[in-house]
């Protein structure tokens, strides 16, 4: 075997590439500029997931606006881009498991996607990210990620040449129980909320791999925690928040606050101008104008619209789920009904969730109802990149405490589109109210209970009526101050774009493998 002295390697339940159907949100697409820059810095980086022969989810919508949900087989493009990396066998429910490693190379990184291929029970394990057909189903789905990824690490990297393994986010946090090597892992955590810290009944890792737990279910989040000799959060609030969530590995917790992938994410044209020192009001004037008709093109393509120079293009665009509060958008358009603002709405719902598809048919209704009114609802990377470097505005609007990061304010921000954002997240670290942006709400730093505790409709209510008077706000500006809203916009892309790159998270996290 060739030696690879001082590689990274990632392990991660979803992986955004530029193209294939292989993650379901914002940690998929982080941990892909993570990949896509460490090619770029030519770092040795190994990027371990699974493969989903369908995808997550998409929609259609049926006669009475329902979102209709449907598998998203991988194009013909992304499976034409892997290479056959060989096949592992590892052993699940006391059988031989055969799983094909597909390998795609980007410079000195490489993703590689596991795939169960026999037996006939094992392949549904590799068919969908984040959908299982029940808790036994998810728990073997992680259980052949980490014994899939500890035997690439040691037959096809080798340990002695690995330097860090990172586990990404809970689900990862069997590895070590199956690795059998203490002090060699991280766990990055890139939740508060419950759904990032799954629980199993402890009968199955005593019937899978022997433990017998005192606890029962058993957290992952405290397996990884406890096995891993640093726990990674990705904010400095987050950071603060999971102090009282997990306060038994404080001792061993730091934070590195996320980043985007400047190259993936930021308009070519501004990019230049702002490395070269040439950006100013007058160059980002004309440089908008252009992102703001490539926008414009994008939704004619889905609907017609009437826009002009002077249409106030407002983005609210994200995971549809109720912490991120889709309502705060909904009730804007219906309250206002601004005619001389364009609303774009983006993002969709995982299939379970019952209040994230009402918001879905809530969506797809006000765009069928209004003129004004458009609805992403297969939102993708390739969208993202044209809505977030075209808007006039952002909404960034999570309920305070529930956003670890958050990273499309910062892809915004890049392209010189300032946020109205409540005060969470990184937010709290980059954003200034008025000045690169505009802030609404408290920073609340306890995780409250959405669904028992009594404050949460006095929060929304208090923090709604913020967002809507930020709002009215960036509006006026825009409408009757265009150079004024310009160096609120110049002020975002020239305060966000060297603090948010990834390559700045890099060098955080391997900073003796990253110095530049």
């Amino acid at each position: 075997m060739d030696s690879e002295p001082r590689v990274v390697v990632s392990v991660t339940p979803e992986l955004a590439l530029d193209d294939g159907y292989t993650f379901a949100g914002g940690l998929g697409v982080l941990e892909g500029d993570k990949f896509y820059a460490a090619a770029k810095l030519g770092l040795k980086y190994y990027a371990l997931t699974l493969f989903y022969r369908n995808g997550y989810v998409d929609y259609a919508f049926d006669d009475s606006l329902n979102p209709v949900a449907k598998p998203q087989p991988q194009p013909a493009s992304f499976l034409g881009s892997l290479k056959d990396g060989g096949e592992l066998e590892v052993f699940l429910k006391g059988e031989k498991v055969a799983v094909k490693a597909w390998e795609y190379e980007h410079g000195s990184a490489k993703a590689v996607f596991f795939e169960p291929v026999s037996p006939d029970w094992a392949r549904s394990l590799g068919e969908r990210v984040f959908l299982e057909r029940d808790a036994e189903e998810r728990f073997y789905k992680y259980i052949l990620l980490a014994r899939a990824a500890v035997a690439y690490m040691k037959d096809r990297i080798g340990l002695e040449n690995i330097a860090y393994i990172d586990l990404q986010e809970a689900y990862t946090a069997v590895i070590p129980l199956v690795f059998k090597i203490p002090g060699r892992y991280r766990l990055v955590i890139h939740t508060p909320g419950p759904w990032g810290h799954p629980s199993f009944p402890r009968d199955l890792f005593a019937k899978e791999l022997g433990y017998r737990f005192i606890e029962n279910p058993v957290v992952l989040t405290s397996i990884g925690a406890a096995t891993a000799y640093e726990v990674v959060m990705v904010s400095s609030k987050h950071f603060d928040i999971m102090r009282r969530v997990i306060p038994q590995y404080y001792h061993k917790a730091r934070f590195v606050t996320n980043g985007v992938n400047i190259d993936r994410w930021m308009n070519p044209k501004l990019r230049n101008l702002f490395a070269s020192g040439s950006l100013d009001v007058a160059t980002l004037r004309g440089v908008r104008l252009e992102m703001r008709d490539q926008l414009v093109r994008f939704l004619k393509s889905r609907k017609q619209v009437n826009v002009d120079q002077d249409t106030f293009i407002f983005a609210w665009t994200r995971r549809v789920t109720k912490y991120k509060r889709p309502y705060f958008p909904v009730r804007l358009i219906e309250e206002l009904g601004d005619r001389d603002t364009l609303f774009v709405l983006g993002g969709k719902a995982h299939p379970e969730d019952k209040e994230g598809l009402q918001y879905m048919r809530k969506f797809k209704e006000l765009e069928k109802t209004r003129p004004n009114v458009v609805y992403v609802h297969d939102y993708s990377v390739e969208s993202a990149k044209i809505i977030l470097s075209g808007a006039d505005v952002l909404a960034f609007t999570p309920f305070p405490g529930w956003e670890a990061s958050g990273t499309s304010f910062m892809k915004a921000g890049v392209n010189a589109v300032p946020s109205i954002a409540s005060r969470d997240g990184a937010v709290v670290e980059l954003l200034t109210d008025g000045v690169n942006g505009w802030l609404f709400g408290e920073d609340i730093r306890e995780l409250i209970d959405f669904g028992k505790d009594p404050r949460v409709s006095e929060i929304d209510e208090k923090d709604y009526e913020e967002f809507k008077r930020k709002y009215a706000q960036a509006k006026d500006l825009y409408a009757n101050d265009r150079e004024g809203f310009l160096k609120v916009a110049l002020s975002a892309v020239l305060s966000l774009t060297m603090r948010v790159d990834i390559v700045r998270a890099l060098r955080e996290y391997y900073p003796d493998l990253v110095q530049t």
